[in-house]
């Protein structure tokens, strides 16, 4: 599948390989059986852990070489959804396979889930001032071109591209990581998933801020969520 938006001064691509990411959206399901809600969570702890014990991203600091621990993020704060998760396998074949042994684990009896799988496009985009390890927040931007996009010309995506970079130098010059880009459109209404790591809350504020002063969101139509970074251990202890 050709890619359909070039490299930039930011996004380099991430060339021939395959590896393919998952991201679930979650909403938490009432389970009555107190026995049922602990077989489920340890089967999907168990999976989790099998995913990270095999060398998959099960976080979004992994996908910059960082430590690897199966992470969920919080988003009921802000959404009509309690979890984003999101890994990533060596393959397409191996996402989808990840995501038929989550749900026999007992993913399906925690939660109403909405699953996106794509082949990564662009390579993470670490930010220039150095990073220190996974941060506390994330962000996770599902977009699709519009069709203010499909009639524009050649020379006029090459400018949009060109004023997008302004407010991504702007990101990862402030703080920002942007872990690549992730091409959906194979199986998704959604044509891409961009994933931001950042240490405050005011860091994503302040680049949203960015990217609607240089318009990035005249091309594209956009869903957006927030979570704070738990890890997988602590949250499913919980449940």
């Amino acid at each position: 599948m050709p890619d359909v938006s070039a490299e930039s001064d930011v996004f380099q691509s991430a060339g021939t390989g395959t590896t393919s990411m998952v991201f679930v959206t979650a909403r938490s399901l009432p389970i009555t059986s107190a026995a049922r809600r602990k077989s489920a969570t340890q089967g999907v702890l168990t999976q989790l852990r099998s995913l990270a014990d095999a060398g998959w991203s099960t976080n979004v600091a992994a996908m910059f070489g960082d430590v690897n621990e199966p992470t969920v993020y919080q988003t009921g704060f802000a959404h009509d959804v309690d979890l984003a998760v999101v890994w990533e396998a060596p393959d397409s074949v191996g996402a989808l396979h990840s995501v038929d042994a989550m749900v026999e684990a007992g993913w399906s009896e925690l939660f109403d889930s909405t699953w996106e799988i794509g082949r990564r496009e662009f390579a993470p985009v670490p930010t220039r001032r150095g990073r220190q390890g996974a941060t506390p927040w994330a962000m996770f931007a599902l977009w699709e071109w519009n069709d203010a996009w499909q009639s524009a010309t050649p020379a006029e995506r090459l400018e949009y591209d060109a004023e997008c970079d302004v407010a991504f130098r702007f990101d990862v010059e402030s703080g920002v990581s942007i872990a690549g880009r992730h091409r959906l459109d194979h199986q998704s209404r959604w044509h891409h998933l961009g994933i931001w790591e950042a240490p405050t809350f005011d860091h994503v504020t302040r680049g949203i801020a960015m990217h609607e002063r240089v318009g990035d969101f005249k091309f594209t139509t956009s869903r957006h969520y927030i979570g704070r970074s738990v890890s997988a251990d602590d949250y499913f202890k919980e449940c």
